[in-house]
């Protein structure tokens, strides 16, 4: 992607997720007081997907385009059961489980306890096959460990879904890639841009100074913390 990428297609999953999230108000901008993520990386940028549970139209909407994504990248019939991550991916796993009639799941961040299903929340058999669900994905480091878990346990992981992505952390999908997991996602920041940029939701100074974000994330980090 560039900074001259379109905006997506009136109409399409990923216009309709960016739209939805700017207007709750989810997408945060700051390129003069940079936010700090939990990794110590700065960014300008901050996606707070966690907002759509309170909003039931917007988040409908999402739930439906994403079932509608899930089964376009993965194929109808392709689970037996949705795991949300915890903490932020167990609403969304709930809806879509809903959707798409399947058993529910939770994945903890950490065992609880002894045993193969020591992460796992609900019932599950060996061989199950698991679409992995979360809010976002960054670099993709906590989607590796939900998926070791939900393999450990006896599971088959190869899809997972989020809301939103970066979408400018390519290593992040080829370690996905490299784990035999497919990266499924509503919108990215390109999207979101784009959509901002053509419905004058920010500043233009704004949207320019985070575009230069997006364009060299790594070099727009070493500029801000040095500075």
């Amino acid at each position: 992607m560039s900074a001259s990428t379109p905006p997506p297609a009136r109409g399409s999953a990923a216009y309709a997720t960016a739209r939805a999230l700017l207007e709750i108000k989810a997408v945060n901008f700051s390129p003069d007081k940079p936010f700090t993520f939990t990794s110590g990386r700065l960014a300008p940028v901050y996606i707070d997907c966690r907002k759509i549970i309170s909003f039931p139209r917007a988040r409908a909407e999402l739930m439906d385009l994403a079932v509608i994504e899930i089964e376009r990248a993965a194929g109808r019939g392709a689970f037996d059961a949705i795991a949300g991550g915890e903490t932020a991916g167990i609403p969304f796993a709930a809806w879509i489980a809903e959707r798409m009639d399947l058993p529910m799941l939770y994945v903890r961040k950490q065992a609880k306890g002894f045993g193969r299903m020591a992460q796992i929340e609900g019932d599950m058999k060996e061989g199950t096959r698991v679409l992995l669900v979360e809010d976002l994905a960054t670099d993709g480091g906590s989607k590796l460990a939900f998926v070791e878990a939900l393999r450990k346990a006896g599971a088959e992981v190869a899809h997972n879904f989020v809301v939103f992505h970066y979408g400018i952390f390519p290593e992040g999908i080829a370690r996905l890639e490299a784990a035999g997991v497919k990266l499924t996602a509503l919108a990215t920041w390109w999207d979101t841009i784009a959509v901002a940029e053509a419905e004058g939701y920010f500043p233009r100074d704004v949207l320019q100074k985070v575009r230069s974000f997006l364009d060299d994330p790594d070099g727009w980090q070493k500029a801000h913390a040095a500075g």
